[in-house]
C-alpha cells in the first residue's frame, strides 16, 4: 500500500480500533490543531501505536492482501491485537491509557514533577 487516501484511510483503522479514535478524532482529544500526533503521544500511546502497527505489518506479511476490503481487515486485526493489550493494561491498572495530555503538557509536568509523601520528587 502507498502513501495517499488509501493510506491514510487504512492508518484510521488501525487508530480507531487500538484507541477508538480516528487520528483526527485523537488530535481534537488532545487539543492538537496542526501538531503531529506521535509526537504528542504518551509512551503508553506510542507502543500501542507501535503495537498496532507492528501486528498490522506482521499480518499484512502473512495473509499478502490484494484488494482494500483485505488490507482493511488486516488493518482492524492488527488493531485489535494492541486493542487487548490497551483493555487489558487499563483493567490491571485502572487507568485509561489513551491521555488527552500533549507534548506542552508532557514537559511541563516532567519540569515541575508533583513531590510526593515524605518530600521526595
Amino acid at each position: 500500500m502507498q502513501e495517499g487516501p488509501q493510506f491514510t484511510f487504512l492508518t484510521d483503522v488501525i487508530y480507531k480500533t487500538w484507541a477508538d479514535k480516528t487520528a483526527k478524532e485523537y488530535k481534537q482529544h488532545k487539543g492538537l490543531k496542526k501538531e503531529n500526533l506521535r509526537d504528542n503521544m504518551t509512551n503508553k500511546e506510542l507502543i500501542m501505536s507501535m503495537l498496532a502497527e507492528l501486528s498490522t505489518k506482521e499480518i499484512s506479511e502473512a495473509v499478502q492482501p490484494q484488494t482494500l476490503d483485505e488490507h482493511e481487515s488486516v488493518a482492524k486485526r492488527g488493531g485489535g491485537v494492541a486493542r487487548q493489550a490497551r483493555l487489558k493494561l487499563e483493567a490491571e491498572t485502572g487507568k485509561k491509557l489513551v491521555s488527552p495530555q500533549n507534548a506542552k503538557q508532557l514537559r511541563a509536568l516532567a519540569q515541575n514533577p508533583v513531590k510526593k509523601a515524605g518530600g521526595k520528587t
